[in-house]
């Protein structure tokens, strides 16, 4: 038997990829005991040891074990379906991709892809892409400004127009950066501009309804080439994202714009939808909090108040 350390890129079918430490890239599938109601869920980033049976005649690998996580990026199961699917796992940091246009930022969902990796305790960054469509960088000031005062690190970029690439490669480098957003924002067109050689498959928008068709069926670990290493998740287009394992009266410390206030209200248990005294609406009439990022706070709020206790 031999056994390997590796990190999973990408699974399909029951049959994942691991890339091994001797660089070796090879199709396991999961060890029986590992697939036994209770062991934890095998997901694209996670560190695995690996193990050929050299007495199969076709070599075949097997995971024998999956290494505790640091980090997972998880959402709601979708088509209303109750658990958590961990979407990557062992992530640095998530790069939230929308497009300037075509499709329009709705930044309702941007919020929610925000909470979710608040809720998850991994940073986040926003790019804009496509500014070539509404005149260059200056043309998403007026969105990007309330992420920015929120604390939010905003790339503007254009692959069309080679902008901000250079900015974004080198906050990519070295790290392993999840990058998420609804279809069509140009998230793979920026992953194969950004690293020449790579060639994930892109979609048009479609015209008719003005949302990305879904080019990338599962989350897959690139290894990035660059002296610095590192790894890009590319996530599959989510058109639902959904919440998991946050609390109503936890979602506040999911805005960093309110933490300042946060302790500060009259009531100790302060929803911030309707207390007197309530010093995150405060902060909002003194235009200290954009008024669109509490509205999407209270839209959140009621939608998890309203979740079956077991989704929370």
């Amino acid at each position: 038997m031999t056994d390997l350390q590796g990190v999973v890129l990408s699974g399909t079918g029951g049959i994942w990829t691991v890339l091994t430490s001797d660089a070796a890239q090879h199709d396991v599938s999961l060890r029986g005991r590992m697939k036994k109601d209770g062991a934890m869920k095998l997901a694209v980033g996670d560190n695995v040891t690996v193990e050929q049976d050299e007495r199969d005649a076709a070599g075949a690998w097997a995971i024998t074990e999956i290494h505790p996580r640091r980090s997972a990026l998880a959402r709601r199961s979708p088509g209303g379906g109750r658990g958590e699917r961990i979407v990557a796992a062992n992530v640095d940091q998530v790069i939230v991709v929308f497009a300037a246009a075509k499709p329009e930022p709705h930044v309702r969902m941007l919020d929610r892809f925000l909470v979710i990796a608040e809720g998850n305790d991994i940073p986040a960054r926003i790019v804009f892409n496509k500014v070539d469509l509404v005149g260059g960088p200056s043309g998403v000031d007026a969105i990007a400004s309330d992420y920015e005062r929120a604390g939010y690190q905003v790339h503007r970029t254009s692959v069309k127009g080679n902008v901000g690439l250079r900015e974004l490669h080198d906050v990519l480098a070295g790290t392993t950066s999840a990058l998420s957003g609804p279809s069509g924002v140009g998230k793979s067109s920026l992953v194969n501009a950004l690293f020449p050689g790579l060639t994930l498959r892109t979609g048009e928008i479609s015209e008719s309804v003005n949302k990305g068709r879904h080019t990338t069926v599962g989350a897959v670990l690139i290894p990035v080439p660059d002296a610095l290493g590192g790894f890009v998740v590319d996530t599959p287009g989510l058109r639902e994202v959904g919440m998991w394992g946050l609390l109503p009266d936890k979602l506040d410390q999911c805005f960093p714009e309110f933490r300042t206030s946060l302790g500060q209200c009259k009531f100790a248990d302060c929803s911030h939808a309707h207390e007197p005294g309530c010093a995150v609406r405060d902060g909002v009439e003194a235009g200290n909090i954009s008024r669109a990022r509490y509205e999407s706070y209270v839209k959140l709020r009621g939608e998890l108040e309203a979740a079956p206790e077991d989704w929370q």
